[in-house]
């Protein structure tokens, strides 16, 4: 007779384990379920096996292959759709004449078949299920059938009230081939809701027949872990593969001294598998090709293939898919469950109950107490500078809103009020509303100003009368991300020393909820608009720039900006086109294409229509873009070398400007010529605003588009930098492209070298050995400088503070000589990456 083998199944219940398996091939005891499936068969004398595939089908085809291997003749059946149950085997046996059995591909059995089958004929039934009792009926269909076998009663998936028996359907069927033929072809339809209960109520000779022996459906994790426990302890008999000296079975290739591995229980190690001395294993499986640290502790752990684990690691009833990576000194609590290529830092710990999905990242240190499902990754630290970002509606969810605003209010103190406001993107409304659930929570008050920019909210908070401030949007770079930005209660960038006792609060979850009579208000200020635009406009010379009658172009972005500038620019007599001048939360985030083809469209108005200048201001209103009045557009890096000039001409009294460390080697030049002191900061928003605070710098420069005026605020404002120029331009009688051509201009030449974060420390140090003695600024990186050919030169090295890059920026007065430097370090940082 013909073996039906049902292996089509998601395995959604068994994720992460299934994320990239098929459920009939995970692993028991080092094997696919379905090769136990298939050694039963082949045990009882059935050889010619059918397997009906649908999800990742090649996964299974490519393992057993036609079944030679296995001593088996084996063929495949692919269905196009879900036809249930019946219907895909009705699909996969369709002109076949002979009697078959359907068995699961996805269980862990050793029920005797050949009595089933004896029974079956004994009966001389149509089709025979096979039945077993069960402590738990109700996830299984409950059977009754009566003295002779006849099955009389079928109820798939009973309630307790339902549970008339405990005896249940194993999903093992033999079926004569007529039985088969009520089935209707490439339809849905399934044995226990359709084809069962027709034979049972025409009395079509239904049997069930009460197997002894281990039976398990391997429906979900704990089910899973409990069938090795099963296995381990000798309750189902399989064929487990390996040299066997007591309670250890190990396979070929296998490296380790037995006198100095500590083993208890049953333990069962793959090809392969190297083992570090002082290692305790109890009751583990472990699959081909591991490495085990020396020191490690593993108890009722299952490793899949090529799972290597750090020196001191513990493991205790833990699941550990393929090619993952955990470090040393790992601590991973019970019943974790770790999808395929996982990386795990040293001395990271996993709380109990987990589960990672595939290619997940927990950081050297972290400490992970939820599970990562589709997330990208798991930080030690939530914060990058003042800022949380994450997959939008994955990571940024309303758990996490919540939770996270309640670690923020209870920062900021019971009675205390928060100032919130948003982009118009939907998911930024719902996280706003979830950070405010949080805050109230905590007995915080709130202040939402709903749909606004980061300069007015800073505006709102430089009173001093609330305790800080959140900003929710869309990340400007990634449409799929979403940025939680916080401030303090002047409106700066929340300082790296808060934001760690928010991490705190956060990952230790012991901040205090507010009593019922204490959860915190929500209310809508208004006139926060009106307050700006007052402030704005003291202190611009209207009439100066008024007199010049500008023609530009603003690409709005379709942010907020778009709300408040107009208003604003209608007090300069100018002549201004817009573009994507309203609000839509669909096109906050524009990829490098469609920034780009905005940026050629800016071009072309102005050169067309002969205008002074295009702006595009970014969605979050804090940057801008800029094209000459030639149309060509000015590089952030260049456009803050104009703006530096344009500030020197106009006030002749700056003695002092600051610039991130990562800025053009011009802005030195055109300072040293007037004597002006230059201050280089690091390359964030929070440091600009440090230099601004300290009333030294008159001006404060990024060349990422933000400009910091200190005697109107002390942070970056996309309106009011725009505004400055346009004054800036009017007092000068200079516009843009005139101003650039008469400055210096050094060549810049970029690279990034990939390095993990646990060498990126190794790298720092070989730069600061290297660059013993020579003249280097430490503010931010390394920057190294140089003379070539009598001019100056530099290089700086950054590693990326969010991705395992490492930034390597060389500066001289000639292209050539700028590529020559970034293609010397970086060999160089290649080299000190890969050295032991």
């Amino acid at each position: 007779m013909k073996a039906i083998i049902m292996a089509g199944g998601f395995g959604t219940r068994l994720r992460p384990l299934t994320c990239n398996t098929p459920k009939p091939m995970a692993p028991v005891m080092n094997k696919p379920m379905m090769h136990h499936i298939v050694e039963l068969l082949k045990h009882h004398g059935i050889t010619d096996m059918l397997a009906t595939l649908f999800y990742s089908p090649d996964v299974i085809t490519n393992y057993f292959g036609d079944g030679s291997r296995l001593g088996v003749k084996m063929s495949y059946v692919k269905a196009d759709a879900d036809y249930g149950t019946a219907g895909s085997v009705r699909n996969a046996t369709k002109g076949m004449n002979e009697r078959v059995l359907i068995i699961s591909g996805d269980v862990l059995t050793d029920f005797d078949l050949t009595a089933a089958i004896q029974y079956h004929e004994e009966k001389k039934a149509k089709a025979t299920i096979v039945l077993t009792h069960a402590k738990n009926p109700l996830a299984f269909g409950v059977v009754i059938t009566s003295a002779d076998g006849k099955i009389t009663r079928f109820l798939e998936k009973p309630s307790w009230g339902e549970v008339f028996s405990d005896t249940i359907n194993t999903g093992i069927y033999i079926l004569e081939p007529d039985v088969l033929e009520l089935v209707p072809y490439r339809e849905e339809y399934d044995f226990s809701k359709n084809l069962f209960p027709h034979l049972q109520r025409n009395d079509l000779g239904l049997y069930g027949y009460i197997a002894e022996g281990y039976w398990r459906d391997i429906g979900n994790l704990n089910e899973y872990q409990d069938a090795h426990i099963d296995a381990l302890n000798g309750n189902v008999h399989i064929n487990i593969e390996g040299t066997k000296e007591g309670g250890l079975y190990y396979g070929e290739g296998c490296s380790f001294q037995p006198d100095r591995v500590h083993i208890s229980g049953t333990v069962l190690l793959g090809k392969n598998v190297t083992v570090g001395d002082e290692v305790h294993l109890s009751n583990a499986v472990v699959g081909d090709n591991c490495v085990i640290g020396p020191g490690s502790t593993l108890r009722n752990v299952i490793l899949w293939n090529d799972v290597v684990i750090g020196h001191s690691t513990e493991l205790s009833t833990d699941v550990v898919c393929s090619r993952c990576s955990l470090g040393e000194k790992v601590v991973v609590s019970e019943n974790v469950f770790i999808g395929d290529a996982c990386w795990i830092g040293r001395k990271a710990q996993l709380a109990s109950n987990i589960k990672l999905w595939p290619e997940k990242v927990v950081e050297e240190g972290a400490i992970l107490t939820r599970s990562l499902v589709w997330e990208d990754k798991w930080l030690r630290e939530l914060f990058a500078d003042a800022r949380v970002t994450g997959l939008s509606n994955i990571e940024m969810n309303p758990e996490f809103g919540a939770k996270l605003g309640a670690a923020f209010g209870a920062f900021v103190g019971e009675g205390k009020t928060v100032v919130m406001c948003r982009d118009s993107d939907n998911v930024s409304r719902m996280m706003n509303r979830a950070l405010i659930c949080g805050l109230i929570s905590a007995g915080a008050n709130t202040a939402d100003l709903r749909a606004m920019s980061i300069p007015l909210l800073r505006h709102e908070l430089s009173s001093g009368k609330e305790a800080g401030g959140i900003h929710v949007r869309r990340s400007p770079f990634d449409k799929n991300l979403t940025d939680i930005i916080f401030f303090d209660a002047n409106g700066k960038d929340l300082p790296s020393g808060k934001t760690k006792n928010i991490e705190r609060l956060f990952f230790g979850e012991d901040f205090p909820r507010a009593p019922r009579d204490k959860v915190g208000n929500i209310f809508f200020p208004e006139r926060t608009t009106e307050a700006y635009r007052g402030s704005f406009l003291s202190s611009i010379n209207i009439d100066a720039v008024s007199k010049r009658k500008f023609n530009m172009v603003i690409d709005y972005s379709n942010g907020v900006a778009s709300t408040v500038f107009p208003v604003i620019l209608g007090s300069f007599d100018c002549q201004v086109i817009a573009t994507n001048a309203h609000l839509d939360p669909k096109r906050l985030t524009r990829d490098q294409h469609e920034f780009d083809s905005s940026v050629k469209q800016l071009s072309h108005i102005v050169t067309s229509l002969k205008y002074d200048i295009g702006c595009l201001i970014d969605a979050g209103g804090e940057k801008i873009f800029v094209v000459d009045e030639n149309g060509i557009a000015i590089h952030s890096d260049r456009l803050l070398t104009i703006v530096t000039e344009l500030v020197l001409l106009t006030k002749p009294d700056v003695k002092t400007v600051a610039v991130p460390i990562t800025s053009s080697g011009d802005i030195d030049l055109i300072c040293a010529k007037r004597g002006v002191k230059v201050i280089k900061t690091r390359d964030s928003h929070l440091a600009m605003m440090e230099a601004a605070t300290t009333k030294e710098a008159q001006f404060v420069g990024g060349n990422k588009g933000g400009f910091i005026f200190t005697d109107f605020f002390f942070a970056t404002d996309a309106m009011y930098s725009f505004a400055r120029i346009l004054e800036m331009m009017a007092l000068t009688g200079k516009r843009l492209g005139e101003v650039n051509a008469s400055l210096p201009h050094m060549y810049m030449s970029k690279r990034n070298v990939n390095c993990s974060w646990e060498h990126k420390g190794k790298v720092m140090r070989n730069i600061m050995r290297d660059s013993e003695g020579r003249h280097r600024d430490l503010v931010d990186g390394v920057k190294i400088h140089f003379e070539h050919n009598g001019r100056p030169t530099s290089v700086l090295l950054l590693p990326d503070k969010e991705r395992p890059l490492f930034h390597i920026n060389a500066e001289a007065a000639d292209k050539a000589a700028a590529d020559q430097l970034a293609n010397q370090y970086e060999r160089k940082v290649i080299q000190w990456r890969d050295e032991p």
